[in-house]
C-alpha cells in the first residue's frame, strides 16, 4: 500500500464506502462525493480492466470504452505492476456470480 495514501481522511472515506449497503445507497453517495466525469472515469478505468482481463486489444478497448491509450495503458500498468485490487475485486465479482448463478 502507497503510505501516501493512508491518511486519517482517506481511512473515513474508505469506511464510508464499506458501510454502503446497496447499489442505490452507492449512486447518492457517489453522486455527492464526485462529479459526475470523475465517476464516469472511474468507471471506465474499471470497464477497461476488466476488457484487458479479457485479452481485448487497445484498439477494441478504446473503440468500445473511449478510453485514451495513455488510460489503457496506465490501468494495464496496474493490473500487471499494482497492488492487486483490481483483480481482488474481479475474483470476488466472479465468486459472488457463481454463488448467485447455484441458488
Amino acid at each position: 500500500m502507497n503510505s501516501k495514501l493512508k491518511t486519517p481522511a482517506v481511512e473515513l472515506l474508505f469506511d464510508a464506502i464499506l458501510s454502503l449497503e446497496s447499489k442505490e445507497e452507492c449512486y447518492n453517495f457517489f453522486e455527492d462525493v464526485c462529479t459526475i466525469n470523475e465517476l464516469l472515469s472511474l468507471s471506465q478505468r474499471f470497464e477497461v480492466a476488466k476488457m484487458l482481463r479479457e485479452k481485448k486489444t487497445y484498439l477494441d478497448i478504446a473503440e468500445k470504452t473511449g478510453a485514451s491509450t495513455a488510460t489503457i495503458s496506465r490501468v494495464n500498468r496496474s493490473l500487471n505492476y499494482g497492488m492487486d485490487g483490481y483483480d481482488n475485486v474481479f475474483k470476488k465479482m466472479d465468486q459472488k456470480e457463481a454463488h448467485d448463478t447455484e441458488e
